[in-house]
């Protein structure tokens, strides 16, 4: 199953991504920290240019925005 597919990952990443709202209430900042943390196993430094999954941010941002 493709990580963007699924509910369960995608659920955990929403729930991560209210832990950033401390710092900023940004949610596709908030997201995309989730999702760079789930992929890399941490936070991203100033310059870090690796890449995430698209389609999972995509599916995290539209599921915290749908209030999942």
């Amino acid at each position: 199953m493709c990580s963007a597919t699924n509910p369960e990952l995608i659920a955990e990443l929403v729930q991560a991504s209210h832990e950033f709202d401390a710092t900023a209430c940004d949610p596709e900042r908030n997201c995309w920290l989730a999702v760079h943390r789930h992929t890399h196993g941490v936070l991203p430094s100033e310059y870090d240019i690796r890449e995430i999954d698209e389609e999972l941010y995509l599916a995290v941002l539209a599921g915290r925005r749908s209030g999942a």
